[in-house]
């Protein structure tokens, strides 16, 4: 059993006025129904609200904590801008008490400010990057994951993301300088069943230990396979392995240039 590495949090009291509270579900749907297994339970936590629009442009700000973020693996950061609004942004990995940060066009090039991919330069480390200009961060917000910027064609630029994945994004679209911090987080071990449940993850059950009429891997004698099966199955049989699940009508389909590596 390992544990989580605190050393960059410098406060454990979160901003109040950035704070909201989100109902529990536990995996159920309006009607009440389990949609989402093994969800359920957990520490009580409150929601921090993460600004992944970084619109407040020409202010200048500066950075005020390091915070631990129940609902993400990335570590936060307040900041407090020259007019005395607060907000939480993700903290990139060099990013330390006192930093300035900016956002908009001519923001310098520093760790954490946020600028449109057209005034990046190549190769540099990204995070937080909008797909849809004015949508807010969407790739690359969990924990050590960065995004290179590879070139400029025309309208759009081409990033690689840390899947392997070659992608074409708008030039107008924002993205935050950077690899996002908290990079062991990966590395955790949790060793035991109920440092789970205190994260709201309930138990899983073995396919296999289960009757036939409640898992198409169910019943048999003994320990045994999944029988002449040319493949794991979900409870509701389908193919659990190897089945690609992206919709093939999907509209950003176009601006893949090659799809992620195969592990």
């Amino acid at each position: 059993m390992t544990a989580q590495d605190f050393s960059m949090i410098t406060t454990a009291t979160p901003e109040k006025s950035l704070l909201v509270s989100l109902k529990r579900h536990a995996g159920r749907n309006s009607a009440g129904r389990i949609t989402v297994r093994h969800q359920g339970g957990g520490v009580a936590k409150r929601y921090r609200m993460v600004d992944f629009k970084r619109t407040k442009d020409g202010v200048p700000a500066v950075v005020k904590t390091i915070e631990y973020d129940p609902y993400r693996t990335a570590r936060i950061a307040l900041i407090e801008y020259k007019d005395g609004e607060k907000a939480y942004i993700l903290a990139p990995l060099e990013l330390k008490v006192g930093d300035a940060i900016q956002n908009g066009t001519g923001a310098p090039i520093r760790p954490g400010n946020c600028l449109p991919l057209s005034e990046i330069p190549l190769g540099l480390d990204l995070h937080s990057i909008e797909m849809v200009p004015g949508k807010g961060g969407q790739l690359a917000r969990s924990a050590g994951t960065v995004v290179k910027l590879l070139a400029k064609e025309e309208k759009y630029a081409v990033l690689r993301l840390s899947s392997g994945e070659l992608r074409r994004v708008p030039l107008t679209c924002r993205a935050s300088l950077g690899q996002v911090g908290n990079i062991l987080h990966g590395t955790v071990t949790w060793g035991k069943a109920g440092r789970q449940r205190l994260r709201g993850i309930r138990p899983t059950v073995r396919g296999k230990a289960m009757n036939p009429n409640q898992h198409p891997h169910g019943g048999g004698e003994a320990v045994n396979g999944i029988g002449l099966r040319r493949g794991p199955k979900t409870p509701w049989g389908a193919l659990a392995l190897g089945v690609k699940t992206r919709r093939r009508k999907n509209p950003s389909t176009t601006f893949i240039i090659s799809r992620r590596k195969k592990k």
